[in-house]
């Protein structure tokens, strides 16, 4: 048993966040491949959120761009917190910081509590987590 166990649990905290940002990669880049290469077979994940299709579609080729940037800078960020490397630390904390601002602001001005209150919880929580002493210690 470890000489401080407490500490011990949290050593999953940023290999975790690592597998969840090579997730948001995986799904950045499938939503710009719908996108540069539309077809009927994608529809079943367009009828999960219709308001992204046309929001995406407003935006054209820049839509495209912006989710392969942010397929690529997940990647990085998810090997950077598997090798537990600071600057993705940063980056991580700076990314739930927007995300939980932007459901914030999003709850506040469509009242949508269950969908936007939920991350803005879920950011929230992320933003504690990574802030936990045992958890920033495990980045060098």
């Amino acid at each position: 048993m470890p000489a401080n166990p407490i500490s011990g649990a949290f050593r999953v905290v940023l290999p975790t966040l690592g597998a969840l940002a090579f997730l948001a990669a995986f799904i950045a880049a499938l939503t710009g491949l719908a996108l540069l290469f539309p077809s009927p077979m994608w529809m079943p994940m367009w009828n999960l959120n219709p308001e992204a299709y046309v929001a995406f579609h407003r935006l054209g080729w820049l839509a495209e761009l912006l989710l392969f940037g942010l397929s690529c800078i997940s990647v990085v960020v998810g090997a950077g917190l598997l090798l537990r490397r600071r600057w993705a630390w940063w980056i991580a904390l700076l990314g739930m910081a927007a995300n939980g601002a932007g459901d914030l602001v999003s709850l506040v001005w469509t009242h949508e509590f269950v969908r936007f209150g939920f991350g803005v919880l879920i950011a929230s929580g992320f933003i504690v987590l990574l802030t936990l002493p045992p958890v920033r210690r495990e980045t060098s």
